[in-house]
């Protein structure tokens, strides 16, 4: 049993070069358990921090809080055994942004390497410039916001794309049957920008650049998570629920004192 602690901490977290220096003010030094879910969380939150500085994700535009939304959901995912323990890739999409900008950051968790930044299409149905609202209903032709499990590429109408599996009932687990996929467009390039000052938008599909695409779909394909983070106070999601990661720093400090050897 410990084994299979250990191991599951080294999958899910990666703290063997994270947490080097931490000490857990309230750890009692004789058996090294952790007093509080104070301490887990200013673990949790340091090992966030990590790897935001190390990506250099401020530098790209985006923020902590969304990274640690994105973050937070990809451990519960792992704890859950929903997600291949060998999966080290996140997306991470910010419809909070306008379209002009660079919204979607691919992430390597292992390596702690920012692997792209790109522009993304949100669906006509949510907004022009800006995304402002959000729909899991067919033909409402909107964004849909929330964590994703990607899936296998398949030839369609758009060419090479990648299924989406939605994880979040009522916000956008009817992905498949909309057909939202991963898709390149001509509409999402400088070139549309240039011409209309926004970028063109799609059915609802996270659309990015036509010369970009086989790259992000060899990148994120086979189950890897994808987060689509917006502006609606109605979203919320199991999977942004803390409890789980904490209780797991909390409920075995050994092997985090074993990760920092």
């Amino acid at each position: 049993m410990r084994k299979h602690l250990w191991c599951v901490t080294f999958s899910v977290l990666f703290l063997a070069t994270t947490i080097v220096s931490w000490r857990s003010v309230g750890a009692n030094k004789s058996d090294g358990k952790v007093n509080s879910t104070l301490n887990a969380k200013e673990l949790f939150n340091q090992y966030v921090n990590n790897l935001y500085q190390a990506a250099s994700l401020q530098q790209t535009g985006l923020t902590f809080d969304v990274f640690e939304k994105a973050i937070t959901g990809y451990t519960n995912l792992k704890l859950n055994h929903q997600l291949p323990q060998s999966s080290s890739v996140l997306t991470v999409v910010d419809f909070t942004k306008s379209s002009r900008e660079k919204r979607m950051w691919i992430i390597d968790l292992f390596s702690k390497q920012l692997l792209l930044n790109t522009w993304v299409a949100h669906g006509q149905g949510s907004g022009e410039e800006m995304a402002t609202s959000f729909s899991d209903r067919n033909d409402s032709h909107q964004s849909s916001l929330g964590f994703y499990l990607t899936d296998k590429v398949y030839m369609g109408k758009h060419g090479r794309s990648l299924h989406l599996d939605g994880l979040d009932e009522g916000f956008n687990s009817n992905a498949r049957m909309r057909d939202i996929v991963i898709h390149g467009a001509s509409y999402v390039s400088q070139a549309a920008i240039n011409h209309q000052g926004y970028l063109g938008r799609s059915f609802g599909c996270p659309a990015v650049p036509a010369h970009l695409a086989n790259t992000v779909i060899n990148t994120i394909k086979d189950k890897t998570v994808l987060f689509i983070n917006g502006n609606d106070d109605s979203y919320t999601s199991k999977y942004l629920d803390e409890t789980g990661p904490l209780n797991f720093i909390a409920a075995d400090t050994t092997a985090f004192d074993l990760a920092r050897l």
